[in-house]
């Protein structure tokens, strides 16, 4: 891949990861009760009280989910550094742009993640 295009891919990963801290750091507050969540009331009825619990297990399952894609990026980033962004860890082929301008912190071809996904599901 061309160091113009690394630098475009990047820039992009940069730019997503700055947002992802951003929400990862929103999402701690509201689901832990940090200083920016709001004032902790009792509920008032079972329900309301299950629906507290979902809400917070949903969030902080959201921010597992952030913090795994942070992580891509992280690598993404490492691997723009190495001068290997772009291909595959799994055949060694270069990726397709079309899949990076989706995906950009992928590290794999659509070939190799469908069949890490089938081996999961296995």
């Amino acid at each position: 891949m061309k160091k113009a295009d690394m630098k475009v891919y990047q820039d992009r990963l940069r730019g997503l990861r700055d947002r992802l801290r951003g929400d990862v750091s929103a999402m701690a507050d509201a689901a832990l009760g940090g200083d920016h969540a709001e004032a902790p009331s009792m509920p008032i009825h079972m329900a309301e009280l299950g629906s507290d619990n979902f809400e917070q297990e949903f969030t902080l399952s959201l921010l597992a989910t952030e913090e795994d894609t942070l992580s891509m990026i992280e690598s993404a980033l490492q691997r723009i550094e190495e001068g290997n962004y772009g291909t595959c860890l799994g055949c060694g082929q270069p990726i397709p742009k079309t899949r990076l301008n989706a995906l950009p912190h992928t590290p794999k071809c659509v070939k190799c993640a469908a069949q890490q996904d089938r081996g999961l599901a296995s």
